[in-house]
């Protein structure tokens, strides 16, 4: 998450909505973060996602054994996470194939690891030998898993958005002076040789205004006119996808699939923050998922979904401010925090 802490398709809400859509025609994704002293152990949670809501995917900000082993058998799809403090070492291919043989291979395919996250918003660190590293150990990840005969794995790095250097209107939307060509051409070439998702984190929460609020909640709202393609947004999360994708298509990759690999809103917040409340939290994330899944897409991208994280899965007590610790949809308990329409009962 950017600026917080260093670190697929996603309903859970539609079914409170549209009682009458089927719930198995949909998918959730939610991380699944740790940073807590009163959490469930791994095993209750992977039943309890299993047994009692809709959720199919977890993202998991590292590898750990005891969750990847509590999800073996469930048939939830589960993204592993590589430190960041790994990747320098990773960029060589001894060192992934180790990597692969530790994490991977002992639980893979009985636990289904989708994807592989090298990192977390290597960007935004400005570790000019982190970012230099990032794409050779993607790439030896890729190949240690080539060599292990597990095709079915993706690899990904997660970004902020601070990784554009335009963004407003849409399509002035243009990575990094000095890293487009750099950087991202070849992050974006492998995401297409090995028909990867190029992963982005689109926050509203940290990009709206007092004047954009309802913009960012997907609420009623005059929307943004882009005078260069002609397009009205009326959402401020179609707006960041587009001007990812009108970053990628300057560098000649608007091709790449886009996954959101975290989004969300905080239900309390402190003193200083008025607009984040329980009520705004469950209008971002129920209009957002709502919105993905209806499949339009956005303005840019017409008739695309987008397979979304929702952060985060636990209220995780140990995070250093009100707001960051009060993103989860569920209380250490497996109490809702609030009704998101994911248990199979409700």
């Amino acid at each position: 998450m950017a600026n917080l802490f260093p670190l697929a398709t996603a309903v859970f809400f539609l079914s409170v909505a549209c009682p009458h859509l089927s719930r198995a025609a949909y998918t959730i994704g939610v991380n699944y973060g740790t940073v807590a002293d009163n959490l469930p152990p791994p095993s209750q949670v992977a039943t309890f996602l299993k047994t009692k809501t809709a959720i199919d995917r977890v993202k998991l900000f590292d590898a750990n054994p005891d969750i990847l082993r509590a999800f073996a058998g469930t048939g939830i799809a589960v993204t592993v996470t590589v430190g960041n403090g790994d990747i320098i070492s990773l960029s060589k291919l001894p060192s992934a194939q180790a990597w692969v043989s530790a994490n991977i291979l002992p639980f893979h395919p009985k636990t289904l690891i989708n994807r592989i996250a090298v990192g977390n918003e290597i960007l935004a660190t400005s570790d000019k030998t982190l970012i230099a590293r990032l794409l050779p150990a993607m790439k030896a990840l890729h190949s240690a898993l080539q060599l292990a005969n597990v095709t079915n794995v993706q690899v990904t790095t997660p970004h902020s958005l601070g990784i554009l250097s335009s963004s407003e209107p849409p399509s002035t939307g243009r990575f990094r002076r000095g890293y487009d060509r750099a950087i991202f051409a070849p992050i974006l070439e492998f995401h297409r040789q090995t028909k990867s998702a190029f992963m982005v984190n689109p926050y509203p929460f940290f990009g709206f205004t007092a004047k954009t609020l309802n913009y960012a909640l997907f609420k009623p709202n005059a929307g943004i006119f882009d005078a260069a393609t002609g397009k009205n947004y009326t959402n401020m999360f179609d707006a960041q996808m587009d001007e990812v994708y009108s970053a990628m298509k300057k560098v000649g990759y608007e091709d790449v699939e886009i996954v959101v690999g975290e989004t969300g809103w905080p239900s309390v917040g402190d003193a200083n923050q008025p607009d984040v409340n329980m009520a705004n939290a469950v209008s971002y994330n129920g209009n957002l998922v709502r919105h993905v899944n209806a499949g339009k897409g956005t303005p840019l991208m017409p008739n695309r979904k987008f397979e979304t994280y929702v952060f985060a899965l636990f209220n995780e007590d140990l995070k250093p401010s009100t707001s960051e610790r009060n993103y989860g949809l569920f209380k250490p308990d497996l109490t809702p925090v609030y009704d998101v329409g994911i248990l199979r009962n409700s």
